[in-house]
Protein backbone atom coordinates (compact mmCIF):
# COMPACT_ATOMS: atom_id res chain seq x y z
CA UNK A 1 0.00 0.00 0.00
CA UNK A 2 3.16 2.41 0.79
CA UNK A 3 4.68 1.84 -2.68
CA UNK A 4 0.96 2.72 -4.42
CA UNK A 5 0.95 5.73 -2.46
CA UNK A 6 4.24 6.60 -3.37
CA UNK A 7 3.46 5.82 -6.83
CA UNK A 8 0.71 8.08 -6.88
CA UNK A 9 2.75 10.95 -5.16
CA UNK A 10 5.41 10.38 -7.52
CA UNK A 11 3.15 10.42 -10.49
CA UNK A 12 1.81 13.17 -9.29
CA UNK A 13 4.91 15.56 -9.08
CA UNK A 14 5.82 14.08 -12.86
CA UNK A 15 2.36 15.91 -13.69
CA UNK A 16 2.95 19.31 -12.02
CA UNK A 17 6.41 19.41 -13.89
CA UNK A 18 5.07 18.51 -17.25
CA UNK A 19 2.55 20.86 -16.37
CA UNK A 20 3.93 24.14 -18.46
CA UNK A 21 3.46 27.64 -15.73
CA UNK A 22 0.68 30.04 -17.13
CA UNK A 23 1.49 33.39 -18.18
CA UNK A 24 -0.91 35.63 -15.42
CA UNK A 25 -2.06 38.76 -16.59
CA UNK A 26 -3.46 40.85 -13.38
CA UNK A 27 -6.94 42.63 -14.95
CA UNK A 28 -8.20 45.30 -12.21
CA UNK A 29 -11.69 47.10 -13.53
CA UNK A 30 -14.99 48.71 -12.23
CA UNK A 31 -16.99 45.42 -12.94
CA UNK A 32 -19.37 46.65 -9.55
CA UNK A 33 -19.50 50.57 -10.33
CA UNK A 34 -19.99 50.40 -14.06
CA UNK A 35 -21.01 46.92 -14.94
CA UNK A 36 -22.54 48.47 -18.30
CA UNK A 37 -19.70 48.60 -19.68
CA UNK A 38 -17.04 45.94 -18.07
CA UNK A 39 -19.29 43.16 -17.93
CA UNK A 40 -19.34 43.37 -21.67
CA UNK A 41 -15.21 44.24 -21.46
CA UNK A 42 -14.96 40.97 -19.41
CA UNK A 43 -16.59 38.99 -21.89
CA UNK A 44 -14.34 40.13 -24.47
CA UNK A 45 -11.17 39.43 -22.82
CA UNK A 46 -12.24 36.20 -21.84
CA UNK A 47 -12.84 34.85 -25.31
CA UNK A 48 -9.36 36.14 -26.23
CA UNK A 49 -8.13 33.97 -23.23
CA UNK A 50 -10.21 31.26 -24.21
CA UNK A 51 -8.79 31.48 -28.64
CA UNK A 52 -5.13 31.76 -27.28
CA UNK A 53 -5.21 28.77 -24.99
CA UNK A 54 -7.41 26.62 -27.35
CA UNK A 55 -4.39 27.41 -30.09
CA UNK A 56 -1.69 26.24 -27.42
CA UNK A 57 -1.36 29.26 -25.62
CA UNK A 58 1.77 31.31 -25.70
CA UNK A 59 5.47 30.27 -25.42
CA UNK A 60 4.05 27.23 -24.64
CA UNK A 61 2.43 28.50 -21.77
CA UNK A 62 -1.53 28.47 -21.18
CA UNK A 63 -2.52 32.13 -20.47
CA UNK A 64 -4.23 32.85 -17.45
CA UNK A 65 -6.26 36.40 -16.03
CA UNK A 66 -6.44 37.23 -12.66
CA UNK A 67 -9.12 40.22 -12.40
CA UNK A 68 -10.14 42.57 -9.38
CA UNK A 69 -12.86 44.98 -8.78
CA UNK A 70 -11.85 48.28 -8.43
CA UNK A 71 -15.22 49.50 -7.43
CA UNK A 72 -14.18 52.75 -9.27
CA UNK A 73 -11.76 53.56 -6.62
CA UNK A 74 -7.89 54.66 -7.09
CA UNK A 75 -7.43 53.23 -3.97
CA UNK A 76 -8.60 49.86 -4.27
CA UNK A 77 -7.54 49.83 -7.94
CA UNK A 78 -3.56 50.76 -5.76
CA UNK A 79 -4.49 47.66 -3.41
CA UNK A 80 -5.18 44.95 -5.94
CA UNK A 81 -2.18 46.13 -8.06
CA UNK A 82 -0.02 45.40 -5.30
CA UNK A 83 -1.79 42.01 -4.33
CA UNK A 84 -1.76 40.51 -7.95
CA UNK A 85 2.21 41.90 -8.33
CA UNK A 86 3.10 40.40 -4.73
CA UNK A 87 0.96 37.55 -4.26
CA UNK A 88 -0.52 36.38 -7.33
CA UNK A 89 2.85 36.91 -9.23
CA UNK A 90 1.46 38.26 -12.43
CA UNK A 91 3.58 39.06 -15.46
CA UNK A 92 1.65 42.02 -16.47
CA UNK A 93 -1.05 44.27 -15.63
CA UNK A 94 -4.07 45.54 -17.36
CA UNK A 95 -7.30 47.59 -17.34
CA UNK A 96 -8.51 50.45 -15.85
CA UNK A 97 -11.96 52.56 -16.95
CA UNK A 98 -11.68 55.56 -15.13
CA UNK A 99 -9.19 57.80 -15.58
CA UNK A 100 -8.07 58.47 -12.12
CA UNK A 101 -7.69 54.74 -11.79
CA UNK A 102 -6.04 54.55 -14.96
CA UNK A 103 -3.71 57.50 -13.32
CA UNK A 104 -2.92 55.57 -10.15
CA UNK A 105 -2.48 52.57 -12.31
CA UNK A 106 0.35 54.27 -14.10
CA UNK A 107 1.99 55.40 -11.65
CA UNK A 108 2.31 51.96 -9.83
CA UNK A 109 3.63 50.73 -12.77
CA UNK A 110 6.02 53.18 -13.16
CA UNK A 111 7.24 53.08 -9.98
CA UNK A 112 7.43 49.35 -9.66
CA UNK A 113 8.71 48.48 -13.58
CA UNK A 114 5.75 46.72 -14.49
CA UNK A 115 3.93 46.71 -17.75
CA UNK A 116 0.60 48.32 -17.64
CA UNK A 117 -1.26 48.29 -20.74
CA UNK A 118 -4.39 50.92 -20.10
CA UNK A 119 -7.47 49.56 -21.66
CA UNK A 120 -10.53 52.72 -21.49
CA UNK A 121 -9.04 55.50 -19.10
CA UNK A 122 -9.07 57.95 -21.91
CA UNK A 123 -7.05 61.40 -20.15
CA UNK A 124 -4.02 62.85 -22.32
CA UNK A 125 -2.05 62.81 -19.30
CA UNK A 126 -1.63 58.80 -19.05
CA UNK A 127 0.72 59.40 -22.31
CA UNK A 128 1.36 63.00 -21.98
CA UNK A 129 2.41 64.45 -18.92
CA UNK A 130 2.24 61.82 -16.58
CA UNK A 131 3.21 59.06 -19.31
CA UNK A 132 6.22 56.60 -18.39
CA UNK A 133 7.67 53.94 -20.48
CA UNK A 134 6.21 50.99 -18.73
CA UNK A 135 2.32 52.69 -19.70
CA UNK A 136 0.72 51.83 -23.01
CA UNK A 137 -2.94 52.65 -24.01
CA UNK A 138 -5.20 51.12 -26.09
CA UNK A 139 -8.20 53.80 -26.50
CA UNK A 140 -8.03 56.74 -28.70
CA UNK A 141 -7.32 59.30 -26.15
CA UNK A 142 -9.46 62.28 -25.24
CA UNK A 143 -7.64 64.86 -27.81
CA UNK A 144 -8.06 62.07 -30.14
CA UNK A 145 -11.90 61.94 -30.10
CA UNK A 146 -12.37 64.94 -29.27
CA UNK A 147 -10.82 66.10 -32.60
CA UNK A 148 -12.99 63.68 -34.63
CA UNK A 149 -16.01 65.47 -33.31
CA UNK A 150 -14.47 68.81 -34.04
CA UNK A 151 -14.25 67.83 -37.57
CA UNK A 152 -17.79 67.77 -37.13
CA UNK A 153 -18.64 70.51 -35.24
CA UNK A 154 -16.80 72.97 -37.09
CA UNK A 155 -19.37 72.45 -39.26
CA UNK A 156 -22.23 73.50 -37.52
CA UNK A 157 -23.76 77.12 -37.76
CA UNK A 158 -23.51 77.38 -34.00
CA UNK A 159 -21.18 80.47 -32.70
CA UNK A 160 -22.48 80.04 -28.42
CA UNK A 161 -21.51 76.94 -27.42
CA UNK A 162 -22.31 75.66 -23.55
CA UNK A 163 -20.61 72.50 -22.13
CA UNK A 164 -21.76 70.06 -19.92
CA UNK A 165 -19.20 67.11 -18.36
CA UNK A 166 -18.44 65.45 -15.09
CA UNK A 167 -15.94 67.09 -12.77
CA UNK A 168 -12.72 64.95 -12.78
CA UNK A 169 -10.07 64.92 -15.00
CA UNK A 170 -11.62 62.99 -17.80
CA UNK A 171 -14.62 65.49 -18.01
CA UNK A 172 -12.21 68.27 -17.59
CA UNK A 173 -9.72 67.76 -20.23
CA UNK A 174 -12.37 67.01 -22.88
CA UNK A 175 -14.22 70.13 -22.56
CA UNK A 176 -10.22 72.05 -22.36
CA UNK A 177 -9.69 70.06 -25.12
CA UNK A 178 -12.70 70.83 -27.18
CA UNK A 179 -12.71 74.41 -26.87
CA UNK A 180 -8.74 74.61 -27.82
CA UNK A 181 -9.49 72.46 -30.92
CA UNK A 182 -12.65 74.28 -32.06
CA UNK A 183 -11.47 77.84 -31.38
CA UNK A 184 -8.62 76.90 -33.25
CA UNK A 185 -10.89 75.87 -36.13
CA UNK A 186 -13.87 78.57 -35.74
CA UNK A 187 -12.05 81.73 -34.46
CA UNK A 188 -15.50 83.23 -34.02
CA UNK A 189 -17.10 80.39 -31.42
CA UNK A 190 -17.73 81.46 -27.68
CA UNK A 191 -18.49 79.43 -24.79
CA UNK A 192 -21.47 80.98 -23.06
CA UNK A 193 -21.50 78.33 -20.11
CA UNK A 194 -20.49 75.66 -18.88
CA UNK A 195 -21.56 72.69 -16.17
CA UNK A 196 -19.63 70.62 -14.03
CA UNK A 197 -21.81 67.89 -12.12
CA UNK A 198 -20.32 65.24 -10.08
CA UNK A 199 -19.42 62.22 -11.87
CA UNK A 200 -22.90 59.74 -11.15
CA UNK A 201 -24.70 62.63 -9.52
CA UNK A 202 -25.88 64.62 -11.90
CA UNK A 203 -29.29 66.78 -11.02
CA UNK A 204 -30.23 67.37 -14.92
CA UNK A 205 -32.72 69.84 -14.31
CA UNK A 206 -30.68 72.41 -12.66
CA UNK A 207 -28.01 71.36 -15.28
CA UNK A 208 -30.12 72.16 -18.06
CA UNK A 209 -31.73 75.40 -16.74
CA UNK A 210 -28.03 76.77 -16.42
CA UNK A 211 -27.11 76.17 -19.88
CA UNK A 212 -30.47 76.99 -21.17
CA UNK A 213 -30.18 80.55 -19.91
CA UNK A 214 -27.18 81.21 -21.57
CA UNK A 215 -28.97 80.74 -25.00
CA UNK A 216 -26.13 78.46 -26.39
CA UNK A 217 -26.17 77.47 -29.92
CA UNK A 218 -24.75 74.44 -29.56
CA UNK A 219 -23.89 72.15 -26.18
CA UNK A 220 -20.86 69.93 -25.83
CA UNK A 221 -21.49 66.91 -23.78
CA UNK A 222 -19.33 64.26 -22.04
CA UNK A 223 -21.59 62.85 -19.85
CA UNK A 224 -21.95 58.68 -19.77
CA UNK A 225 -24.15 56.02 -17.68
CA UNK A 226 -26.72 56.91 -15.47
CA UNK A 227 -25.47 60.66 -15.88
CA UNK A 228 -26.50 60.17 -19.41
CA UNK A 229 -29.93 58.86 -19.18
CA UNK A 230 -30.52 61.48 -16.83
CA UNK A 231 -29.98 64.47 -19.20
CA UNK A 232 -31.09 62.89 -22.00
CA UNK A 233 -34.98 62.37 -20.08
CA UNK A 234 -34.67 65.49 -19.00
CA UNK A 235 -33.96 67.53 -22.17
CA UNK A 236 -36.03 65.65 -24.28
CA UNK A 237 -38.99 66.90 -21.90
CA UNK A 238 -37.97 70.12 -21.71
CA UNK A 239 -37.72 70.08 -25.42
CA UNK A 240 -34.19 71.04 -24.89
CA UNK A 241 -33.39 68.27 -27.33
CA UNK A 242 -33.40 68.25 -30.54
CA UNK A 243 -33.82 72.32 -30.53
CA UNK A 244 -30.14 72.83 -29.55
CA UNK A 245 -27.87 70.38 -31.30
CA UNK A 246 -25.24 68.59 -29.55
CA UNK A 247 -21.91 66.94 -29.73
CA UNK A 248 -21.33 64.47 -27.43
CA UNK A 249 -18.26 61.83 -27.00
CA UNK A 250 -18.83 57.86 -26.20
CA UNK A 251 -22.57 57.96 -26.70
CA UNK A 252 -23.48 56.61 -30.05
CA UNK A 253 -21.65 53.23 -28.37
CA UNK A 254 -24.45 50.02 -27.39
CA UNK A 255 -24.26 50.55 -23.85
CA UNK A 256 -25.23 53.75 -23.53
CA UNK A 257 -28.37 53.19 -26.58
CA UNK A 258 -29.50 50.51 -24.68
CA UNK A 259 -30.23 52.08 -21.64
CA UNK A 260 -31.77 55.29 -23.88
CA UNK A 261 -33.85 53.22 -25.86
CA UNK A 262 -36.96 55.19 -27.60
CA UNK A 263 -35.72 57.98 -25.60
CA UNK A 264 -32.41 58.18 -28.22
CA UNK A 265 -31.91 62.16 -29.11
CA UNK A 266 -31.86 62.48 -32.87
CA UNK A 267 -29.80 64.27 -34.22
CA UNK A 268 -26.77 64.10 -31.41
CA UNK A 269 -22.86 63.98 -33.14
CA UNK A 270 -21.27 61.06 -31.58
CA UNK A 271 -18.22 58.77 -31.01
CA UNK A 272 -19.92 55.54 -30.53
CA UNK A 273 -20.11 52.09 -32.37
CA UNK A 274 -22.13 51.17 -34.69
CA UNK A 275 -21.55 46.90 -34.57
CA UNK A 276 -24.45 45.86 -36.43
CA UNK A 277 -23.51 47.92 -39.77
CA UNK A 278 -19.92 47.44 -39.46
CA UNK A 279 -19.03 44.59 -42.36
CA UNK A 280 -14.91 44.35 -42.15
CA UNK A 281 -13.53 40.82 -42.21
CA UNK A 282 -11.84 41.45 -38.68
CA UNK A 283 -14.84 42.64 -37.07
CA UNK A 284 -17.37 40.12 -38.68
CA UNK A 285 -14.75 36.99 -37.17
CA UNK A 286 -14.94 38.50 -33.97
CA UNK A 287 -18.78 39.25 -33.53
CA UNK A 288 -19.27 35.86 -34.56
CA UNK A 289 -17.12 34.05 -32.09
CA UNK A 290 -18.68 36.70 -29.34
CA UNK A 291 -22.47 35.92 -30.22
CA UNK A 292 -21.52 31.93 -30.68
CA UNK A 293 -20.10 32.17 -26.50
CA UNK A 294 -22.29 34.83 -25.21
CA UNK A 295 -25.48 34.14 -27.78
CA UNK A 296 -25.48 37.71 -27.47
CA UNK A 297 -24.65 40.94 -29.59
CA UNK A 298 -20.65 42.74 -28.72
CA UNK A 299 -20.77 46.31 -27.14
CA UNK A 300 -18.04 48.58 -27.24
CA UNK A 301 -16.54 47.35 -23.73
CA UNK A 302 -16.66 43.64 -25.72
CA UNK A 303 -14.20 45.37 -27.99
CA UNK A 304 -11.82 47.08 -25.74
CA UNK A 305 -11.52 43.71 -23.22
CA UNK A 306 -10.92 41.64 -26.45
CA UNK A 307 -8.23 44.08 -28.00
CA UNK A 308 -6.16 44.63 -25.04
CA UNK A 309 -5.61 41.15 -24.67
CA UNK A 310 -4.72 41.29 -28.39
CA UNK A 311 -1.80 43.42 -27.88
CA UNK A 312 -0.51 41.59 -25.03
CA UNK A 313 -0.29 38.67 -26.92
CA UNK A 314 1.22 40.27 -29.74
CA UNK A 315 4.21 41.90 -27.39
CA UNK A 316 4.81 38.66 -25.84
CA UNK A 317 4.52 36.56 -29.06
CA UNK A 318 7.06 39.52 -30.25
CA UNK A 319 9.54 39.33 -27.07
CA UNK A 320 9.26 36.16 -26.58
CA UNK A 321 9.51 36.87 -23.17
CA UNK A 322 7.17 37.97 -20.00
CA UNK A 323 10.29 39.79 -18.79
CA UNK A 324 8.62 43.59 -18.45
CA UNK A 325 11.46 45.76 -20.07
CA UNK A 326 11.87 43.24 -22.61
CA UNK A 327 7.94 43.74 -23.24
CA UNK A 328 8.57 47.55 -23.60
CA UNK A 329 10.77 47.80 -25.94
CA UNK A 330 8.48 44.94 -27.85
CA UNK A 331 5.18 46.90 -27.23
CA UNK A 332 6.96 49.95 -28.69
CA UNK A 333 5.99 50.13 -32.35
CA UNK A 334 3.74 47.22 -32.48
CA UNK A 335 1.61 46.14 -35.19
CA UNK A 336 -1.27 43.82 -33.61
CA UNK A 337 -4.83 43.50 -35.28
CA UNK A 338 -8.74 44.12 -33.44
CA UNK A 339 -12.22 43.97 -34.27
CA UNK A 340 -11.37 47.57 -36.30
CA UNK A 341 -8.53 46.20 -37.94
CA UNK A 342 -4.74 46.70 -38.25
CA UNK A 343 -3.29 48.70 -34.80
CA UNK A 344 -0.04 49.88 -33.60
CA UNK A 345 1.29 51.52 -30.95
CA UNK A 346 3.21 54.64 -31.11
CA UNK A 347 6.52 54.39 -30.19
CA UNK A 348 6.88 57.90 -29.19
CA UNK A 349 4.48 58.55 -26.42
CA UNK A 350 2.54 54.48 -26.19
CA UNK A 351 -0.43 55.30 -27.36
CA UNK A 352 -2.53 52.82 -30.34
CA UNK A 353 -3.58 54.18 -33.31
CA UNK A 354 -6.99 52.36 -33.19
CA UNK A 355 -10.15 54.68 -33.95
CA UNK A 356 -13.66 55.32 -33.12
CA UNK A 357 -16.74 55.87 -35.24
CA UNK A 358 -18.16 58.98 -35.79
CA UNK A 359 -21.81 59.64 -36.91
CA UNK A 360 -25.26 60.62 -35.72
CA UNK A 361 -27.84 59.11 -33.71
CA UNK A 362 -31.45 57.99 -34.70
CA UNK A 363 -34.04 55.54 -34.01
CA UNK A 364 -34.47 52.17 -35.36
CA UNK A 365 -37.86 50.90 -33.98
CA UNK A 366 -37.75 51.54 -30.69
CA UNK A 367 -34.10 51.80 -30.16
CA UNK A 368 -30.88 54.39 -30.91
CA UNK A 369 -28.92 53.42 -33.51
CA UNK A 370 -25.50 55.50 -35.44
CA UNK A 371 -26.51 56.76 -38.69
CA UNK A 372 -24.15 58.68 -41.21
CA UNK A 373 -21.36 57.16 -39.53
CA UNK A 374 -17.67 56.99 -40.94
CA UNK A 375 -14.15 55.15 -38.91
CA UNK A 376 -11.82 57.60 -37.77
CA UNK A 377 -8.80 56.26 -38.30
CA UNK A 378 -6.50 56.86 -35.17
CA UNK A 379 -3.57 57.56 -37.13
CA UNK A 380 -5.51 60.76 -38.34
CA UNK A 381 -5.66 62.20 -35.41
CA UNK A 382 -2.74 61.88 -32.98
CA UNK A 383 -0.70 64.73 -32.27
CA UNK A 384 2.76 65.64 -34.02
CA UNK A 385 6.25 64.42 -32.67
CA UNK A 386 7.21 68.13 -31.25
CA UNK A 387 3.77 68.22 -29.39
CA UNK A 388 4.56 65.03 -28.04
CA UNK A 389 8.26 65.81 -26.88
CA UNK A 390 6.52 69.03 -25.89
CA UNK A 391 4.14 66.84 -23.31
CA UNK A 392 5.72 63.75 -22.18
CA UNK A 393 8.11 63.64 -19.52
CA UNK A 394 11.76 62.98 -21.63
CA UNK A 395 12.60 59.73 -19.21
CA UNK A 396 9.18 58.58 -20.78
CA UNK A 397 10.88 57.78 -23.78
CA UNK A 398 13.98 56.28 -22.79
Amino acid sequence: MKKFVALLALAASLAAVAQPKPIKIGEINSYSSIPQFTVPYRQGWQLAVDEVNAAGGLLGRPVEVISRDDAGKPEEALRHAIELSSSEKVDVLAGGYLSNVGLALSDYASKNKRLYVASEPLTDALVWDKGNRYTFRLRPSTAMQAAMLVDEAAKLPARRWATIAPNYEYGQSAVATFREQLKARRPDVEFVAEQWPVLGKLDAGSTLQAITQAKPDAIFNVTFGADLAKLVREGNQRNVFPKIPVVSLLSGEPEYLDVLKDETPKGWIVTGYPWDQIDTRDHASFAANYYKKYNENPKMGSVVGYATLQAIFAAIRKAKTVDNDKLVLAMRGLKFTTPFGATEFRALDQQSTMGAYVGKLDLRGNKGTMVQWRYADGRDYQPTDAYVKSRRPAAAMQ
